[in-house]
Parts: C-alpha cells; sequence; structure tokens
C-alpha cells in the first residue's frame, strides 16, 4: 500500500461514469459534453484545493506525482539561467522522481546539495537551512519518505526560509490526503500529489503552484501543444482520472482521522507481534510517522530470504516499486549510515484501513526458524 492502492469503489464508479456516460473533451467549448466535463475537472481541482488552502487555479494536473516533480524541478531551468541561481538544496532520501532530475541539472552544471539523514531516517530543517547559499534556487524536501514512513519536517524547514525568490518544493505523494495540515503551509510554493496512493485511479496526479507575494513560481513547460493547465502541461485532460481524484481527495480529507486511527492500531499490532525477532525498526513513533508503513530488518535474516519464507502470508518488498528491479542497495538506507546486515536485512510492509492482520504467530515462527 505504499505503492499504490486498490481504487475506491466510489471512486471506481465515478470514473466509469465519465469514461462511458459522461465522456466529453474539458476543452470542447461549443456543445454540452464539453461544458459538464469542464464542470466537472473544475469541481475536482476544487476538492484538491480545499484541504491545502490554495485557489482551484493553483492545481495543474499531472500524470502523477513523477511528472509533478520534473516539472517543479526541470521547469526552474531558465529561470535559474536568468537569476544566475544554479544550486539546489535536497535530501539524500528523495524519491528517484526527485534525484534524478536533480542528476539531470547537475551534468547542465548546477550545483546540487543533498543533506542527509539521521540513523533514524529524518532530516534536520536546520541543517537543510544551514545548506542554503545566497546562489540556492530551490528547496526540495519530500514530506514522508516512501521506504521508511519518517515524516520530515517540512513546516519547520518553511519557517526557516526567507520570503525572497527561494522557491520550495514538497513531494507529497504520501501524505496529501493523510497529513493535509502540513501542506497548508503558505510556505511552499510547489507540491507534487498523486492519486493512487489515496485510492484514487492510476495515471493521475497533480502540482500545486502556490502564489506568495502575489506570483507563482516561474516554470517553464517541458512539453508542448495544445496550450492546457495554464501552457504547462499540454494534452486533452483526462476527465474520468481527474475526476477520480478530486472525489478521492475529497474522501481522504473526510475520512483521514479513522484511517489513521485504523492504520496505527494494525502498525501496532504488527511492532507488538515482530518483538520476538528483535527486529530493527526503522523511523520512530514519537518523531513521526506514517502509520500504514513499517520498515524493519530481523537480525540474522536476509530481505529476499523474509520475502520467500512468507510470500504466502503477505505481499512485503526490499525497496520502493521504482527501483524493486534493481538489486542495488536501497540509497535511503545507505544515506541512513546503517549496518550492511542491517541494509540487506530490511523489509518494508504497508497496508491500508480495511487491511486484515496477517497470521502474524506464523510469520514470526518461520523467520525464527532462519534467524542465526
Amino acid at each position: 500500500m505504499a505503492a499504490t492502492t486498490p481504487t475506491d469503489a466510489r471512486v471506481a464508479a465515478l470514473v466509469m461514469d465519465h469514461m462511458v456516460e459522461e465522456f466529453g473533451n474539458a476543452g470542447s467549448r461549443t456543445h454540452a459534453f464539453g461544458a459538464d466535463a469542464k464542470a466537472a475537472v473544475n469541481k475536482a481541482r476544487a476538492r484538491i484545493a480545499a484541504p491545502l488552502k490554495v485557489e482551484q487555479g493553483d492545481i495543474l494536473f499531472t500524470s502523477g506525482a513523477t511528472e509533478a516533480n520534473n516539472l517543479s524541478i526541470l521547469g526552474l531551468r531558465e529561470h535559474a539561467v536568468r537569476s544566475g541561481r544554479r544550486h539546489i538544496v535536497s535530501t539524500a532520501i528523495e524519491h528517484k522522481a526527485v534525484l534524478e532530475p536533480l542528476e539531470r541539472l547537475a551534468s547542465e552544471g548546477f550545483e546540487v546539495t543533498l543533506v542527509k539523514p539521521d540513523k533514524d531516517g529524518y532530516v534536520s530543517a536546520a541543517d537543510v537551512a544551514n545548506a542554503i547559499r545566497t546562489d540556492t534556487l530551490m528547496v526540495s524536501v519530500m514530506h514522508a519518505n516512501n521506504e521508511t514512513g519518517a515524516v520530515q519536517p517540512i513546516a519547520e524547514v518553511a519557517s526557516l526560509l526567507s520570503d525572497d525568490d527561494l522557491y520550495f518544493h514538497v513531494d507529497a505523494a504520501q501524505t496529501f490526503g493523510r497529513l493535509n495540515d502540513a501542506l497548508a503551509h503558505p510556505r511552499i510554493d510547489l507540491l507534487s500529489l498523486s492519486a493512487h496512493k489515496i485510492y484514487g485511479p492510476k495515471g493521475v496526479g497533480a502540482l500545486v503552484t502556490r502564489r506568495r507575494n502575489g506570483s507563482r513560481a516561474p516554470l517553464a513547460p517541458l512539453m508542448f501543444g495544445g496550450g492546457q493547465e495554464r501552457g504547462l502541461r499540454p494534452g486533452t485532460l483526462p476527465v474520468p482520472l481527474i475526476a477520480g481524484f478530486g472525489l478521492a481527495a475529497k474522501l481522504a480529507a473526510e475520512e483521514a482521522h479513522a484511517r489513521a486511527q485504523a492504520n496505527m492500531a494494525f502498525r501496532q499490532t504488527a511492532v507488538t507481534a515482530l518483538a520476538p525477532l528483535r527486529p530493527v525498526v526503522h523511523a520512530r513513533e514519537e518523531r513521526g510517522v506514517l502509520p500504514h508503513i513499517l520498515s524493519f530488518s530481523v537480525p540474522g535474516v536476509d530481505s529476499e530470504a523474509t520475502m520467500v519464507a512468507t510470500k504466502d502470508l503477505v505481499a512485503i518488498s526490499n525497496g520502493s516499486a521504482c527501483t524493486s528491479a534493481s538489486y542495488e542497495p536501497s540509497h535511503v538506507l545507505s544515506a541512513m549510515d546503517l549496518p550492511v546486515e542491517v541494509i540487506n536485512g530490511t523489509v518494508r510492509v504497508s497496508w491500508h484501513h480495511k487491511t486484515k492482520n496477517p497470521d502474524w504467530r506464523l510469520f514470526v515462527e518461520r523467520l525464527q526458524d532462519l534467524q542465526f
């Protein structure tokens, strides 16, 4: 469920209706089909904008958080060249959808400073602020790490930033719909959102471009043709997916507390059940952690062995979905300076508010058989 979530039945029904019945193109202005489609898109914008306390016009629809991240970072390239500000501050635990665009800019002569986390996976807001220079263009810090679940202090980072043309981007793929209050901070200029993390459809996300001092970040488009989304993201709007995203965002905001309580109860049950294995748990509840993610390493047991031994009980991973085909150690765990044996033994378990507990007793027994 950290990689993706099932589409809520209420959302799926709305998506299907817009695919089959209300199938108009939101760019068509001469008939009711187009007008109805545009109205559906505007309704979705309002539903996404409301919990973030931004204007509807601040919402740009994309294919997902990855595209939103790329548009946030690469979209500022032209402004950076004009202004001479070619330094970017980010963290060593960002998703590849942030790190790889940063690598592209670095190859073009930009300077990138990656702030390292502590051993529990948390980045210090002071370390981020201290990395800022007079030529810093932007700061990009994820809200919560997709591998460990560690919630980063983005509000504290925001409070330490000056009010000049230093742009603050937050990858909120894992937290939109769960921790909306922090995302409503007025100092955050750019927010990347994803629908399929909150029981919405895959293939749609959004970039929030919040106004500050009367203007938005000076983004330039990465693609051309059509002029949709203020000319920053061309192409026919996927109305069914957008409508579904809007409803998913509304439901997530309304049900956030109940979902979080159910997820935390599951987490606490899992942690208690795993205690006999003496696991090394990454991220700490008292410091802020996503209640639906548990990252841990079992001493003496390799992650591959854990997954094979328990594959009929749980669906778990030893990294994020985007890098699951790679056998390289997790860049997140490596940045935390953990021992090699802990990194090699780490797995990630994730769930949603309706997930039933697996047979934890049998899970523990199988891993005890593999220990040492």
